[in-house]
């Protein structure tokens, strides 16, 4: 059983377990407009849901700037990041789908690529480990995304905005996707390593 310390992949860095840190209190707050955000999508109040999905991502942004800038990393922080992103995520996708803007399918490749990961945990644990640090491809699909749904919101606009937003909206959405997959395969092999090498590790096996 691994008995590491978390520690920040990005820099090396010990990662503390503080709670009240500027990072975390944006992240906070960055869920606390999930709900608002979700109330403006689902009544297709699609200007301020804009508005809203740009500051969640202006605090994406901040609150990893500031941890890095000011050494604040924190176990929290790493666990509000991506839960907030994937709150994001799905509550949009799931309004688009309601207004019949993108398929359910769509919806379901979303879903279940989290359903896997969730499925990672209670291994993980067993083994000793907490959440693994996030991938450049998940990220990478993260933003891919987040970038995709509001084109997807404005192909909706009548006349050339609205084609060139259904096509690139598109075009980031499959990359998304795709991406998104790719980085659970690359979570599912380093899963699959662990164990491997905890159960060498085990007294008496070969």
């Amino acid at each position: 059983m691994s008995t590491q310390a978390p520690q920040d992949s990005s820099a090396g860095r010990a990662v503390s377990d503080r709670v009240w840190t500027v990072p975390n209190m944006i992240s906070f707050l960055r869920l606390l407009l999930v709900p608002v955000f979700g109330v403006l999508i689902f009544t297709e109040r699609d200007t301020a849901a804009l508005v809203v999905l740009v500051v969640a991502g202006v605090t994406d942004w901040l609150d990893g700037v500031v941890a890095r800038i000011f050494d604040q990393t924190s176990r929290l922080g790493q666990l509000l990041d991506p839960a907030a992103d994937r709150l994001y995520i799905f509550v949009t996708i799931i309004a688009l789908a309601w207004r019949d803007l993108v398929p359910w399918w769509l919806v379901a490749l979303v879903v279940l690529r989290d359903v896997v990961l969730a499925c990672l945990m209670p291994i993980l644990t067993r083994h000793g480990y907490g959440p693994l640090p996030v991938h450049l491809a998940g990220k990478a699909g993260t933003f891919a995304l987040m970038y995709a749904f509001p084109l997807l919101l404005l192909a909706n606009v009548p006349g050339l905005v609205g084609s060139l937003a259904w096509t690139f909206g598109w075009a980031s959405a499959l990359w998304g996707v795709g991406l998104y997959w790719f980085a659970a395969f690359l979570y599912v092999e380093q899963v699959v390593q662990i164990v491997r090498r905890d159960r060498r590790a085990e007294p008496g096996t070969a």
